[in-house]
């Protein structure tokens, strides 16, 4: 099967480290392009793949796949032996879940904390609604940790699409320096180690300054 993702900044891009890391879950092998966002020619050269107009796509034998939601089912059908999802129906409903909330919500986090991986520093103020998304956040991978069937430091024992699709609120977190629970906390770590996250990380602060 051939696949191409077509991305975004690795250093800005959290979304496209979504399809990244789900593709790297699939251990399918892929080619990647990566357009350059906020630039005057960003728009026209992503409306020639898709007309989303946003990161990331999948080009597959199957058509081009926008959102990291459907990449990331697409994947789950297309390579069932890998394992993308808890393999407990409940596990994996839960799973589901985290990930469509996630996907669908946590605007005051995502608004006033924007991913970069190169940050280092807290916000100078946490509105109330940021704190208010940060407990939930805490509060819906607690929810993923009591459904796990699996042993593991991941929020379902084992890897799965819910740690790709949680990866970038890790950075913000810890990027942000929010003051976290030693669970919590600890999950961070996991994220930061593990090795598909890590070479993302390497790429994006790469870009730092290009």
């Amino acid at each position: 099967m051939s696949l191409h993702l077509i991305i975004g900044d690795k250093l800005y891009s959290s979304w496209s480290l979504r399809g990244a890391l789900a593709l790297d879950l699939a251990k399918a092998p892929y080619s990647e392009e990566l357009i350059k966002l906020n630039q005057p020619d960003t728009r026209e050269r992503l409306l020639k793949h898709s007309p989303t107009g946003k990161v990331p796509l999948l080009k597959s034998e199957h058509g081009t796949i926008a959102d990291s939601m459907a990449i990331a089912e697409y994947l789950a059908e297309q390579f069932p032996d890998a394992g993308l999802w808890p393999d407990d129906v409940a596990a994996r409903a839960q799973a589901r879940s985290a990930c469509a909330q996630m996907h669908a919500g946590f605007f005051a986090m995502r608004g006033n904390m924007p991913f970069d991986l190169s940050r280092d520093a807290p916000l100078e103020t946490v509105p109330a609604e940021v704190q208010a998304d940060i407990e939930r956040m805490l509060a819906l991978w607690a929810e993923c940790r009591a459904a796990a069937t699996d042993a593991g430091p991941f929020l379902f024992g084992k890897v799965s699409l819910a740690d790709a699709f949680f990866a970038p609120i890790a950075v913000r977190l810890r990027t942000y320096r929010v003051k976290l629970p030693t669970v919590a906390e600890a999950y961070v770590e996991t994220i930061y180690q593990w090795p598909a996250f890590k070479a993302w990380q390497k790429a994006g602060l790469e870009e730092v300054g290009k």
